[in-house]
């Protein structure tokens, strides 16, 4: 069952029709789709019911994340982290890999939720040196760790559905904020 705000228009399946929308949309409220898929999605990103056009645009939808590509950049990243008590997440990828290709976009817009306080960084394992790969321990991909005070403290090893390794991502950061 869904909890709505006041300003909150909802549709199902057959749509909303062109009066509800225009009066929606005067009023400042968000309209939401509840098909199956767009509910759930949409619900995992954290929108926020009821919130305005102007809050809604204001914020960033998506973080992109920087690619560390040697292992003095990661050791600056987490130097600059440990000084700002950030946490870093850095998502062990390879072009070749669907999964982390899959990957990559929603994590990136779990990274505009925690930003400033997580900052999130890519490194593609084809591109770098075998010693910033064996710095990370990496074995599988896509591997997403967490580093807080300049020492690994968790990992997310993917190879399940991308909406599951977001929840687990997101608790392991709960876990260590």
């Amino acid at each position: 069952m869904a909890v709505l705000a006041p300003n909150c228009c909802v549709f199902g399946s057959r749509g909303l029709d062109g009066r509800c929308a225009s009066a929606a949309a005067k009023a400042g409220a968000v309209v939401l789709a509840l098909g199956s898929r767009t509910w759930k999605k949409r619900s995992r990103v954290g929108v926020k019911l009821g919130a305005s056009r102007q809050e809604m645009s204001s914020r960033p939808m998506s973080v992109p994340m920087e690619a560390i590509t040697v292992v003095e950049e990661l050791d600056q990243i987490l130097e600059q982290a440990h000084e700002l008590s950030q946490v870093i997440i850095v998502d062990w990828m390879a072009t070749w890999c669907r999964k982390c290709i899959y990957l990559k976009p929603k994590l990136e817009k779990l990274a505009a939720e925690y930003d400033p306080r997580v900052r999130f960084y890519l490194v593609d394992v084809n591109k770098v040196s075998q010693e910033l790969v064996k710095r990370g321990n990496i074995t599988k991909m896509p591997t997403i760790q967490l580093w807080k005070d300049k020492e690994w403290k968790d990992e997310v090893v993917g190879g399940h559905k991308a909406w599951q390794i977001i929840d687990e991502v997101r608790e392991m950061i709960q876990k260590h904020i």
